[in-house]
């Protein structure tokens, strides 16, 4: 079996489509259907469906696919070690990031990087934390700078460098930016904007409502915080917001309640190799670390 034909094969597992599948691999459908081709007559086995537009797994493909992912993880963990013994910081590094934090936290870190290690090719991709998640976990992700989940996985280093101050939040002149004394209650009469329900950051704010056995009227989500900030300044309902996205169009409600806070941080998985390029990325977060702890 060849390594293009497992690839091939696994993005169109994971696509359900061999015209998504090439636009991946930057391929054209020819292409694929070929490597797919070759890989069933390799293994004698016929590895999809095709009815219709609908291609589905066959026995066969469900079992090499977990298989086929460990074989491609293997490969480039195999690369990475061999890369590794040069000591020079060069090649792709994979990470993830939300667009929270590539907006608001990263940028001082990533102009230093690159300046420090021009040889390395960045490859960043925005996704919501849960997927970048799974992604480290999967081996698709070298290294995630996401928000944290509550509970860690324990194939995964998790570490916190910053603290994001949540904050109640309402447009200017919304009825909750008149009273002077609010409760958690106050905010249940209002229409509410928050993250998507998978998120961790609704979590955060379900399990505060829930703590105190309130129900949440959520009449809108996005997974994108400035977006979620446009929805409340436009007056479409109160949220919960870091403070780095706070400014004059926002007004901070004054709730009787304890700060509110979410971890932000990097993670990676503690069974595979990591790049020469990774580890430097992770010791300039580290030093991020140590200088918010000083703060």
């Amino acid at each position: 079996m060849d390594l293009h034909s497992l690839q091939a094969f696994i993005q169109v597992a994971e696509k359900a489509s061999f015209s998504r599948a090439a636009q991946a691999l930057h391929l054209t459908q020819p292409a694929v259907s070929k490597r797919i081709a070759s890989l069933e007559e390799q293994l004698h086995q016929k590895l999809f469906d095709r009815i219709g537009r609908s291609i589905t797994l066959t026995q066969a493909g469900l079992a090499l696919l977990p298989r086929a992912r460990r074989l491609l993880v293997e490969l480039e963990d195999t690369r990475r070690l061999l890369a590794n013994l040069s000591g020079e910081v060069q090649g792709p590094l994979i990470l993830a990031t939300s667009h929270h934090i590539g907006l608001h936290r990263l940028p001082p870190l990533l102009k230093r990087f690159t300046q420090l290690y021009p040889q390395v090719k960045l490859d960043m991709r925005f996704q919501d934390s849960e997927q970048a998640y799974s992604g480290v976990i999967s081996g698709d992700l070298e290294l995630a700078i996401v928000t944290l989940a509550p509970v860690p996985d324990p194939s995964l280093v998790v570490v916190p460098v910053w603290t994001d101050q949540l904050r109640f939040v309402v447009a200017q002149g919304h009825p909750l930016s008149r009273l002077s004394h609010l409760q958690l209650s106050d905010l249940t009469h209002h229409d509410a904007v928050l993250p998507g329900r998978q998120t961790f950051t609704r979590g955060i704010v379900e399990q505060v409502f829930h703590e105190q056995d309130l129900d949440l009227n959520v009449t809108l989500s996005t997974n994108y915080m400035e977006t979620l900030k446009m929805m409340v300044s436009i007056g479409l309902g109160w949220s919960l917001l870091p403070e780095t996205l706070i400014d004059t169009s926002l007004s901070v409600l004054p709730l009787a309640h304890p700060p509110i806070t979410r971890p932000l941080g990097f993670l990676y998985h503690r069974e595979r190799t990591l790049s020469n390029a990774a580890k430097q990325m992770i010791s300039l977060l580290e030093a991020e670390r140590q200088a918010q702890l000083t703060v």
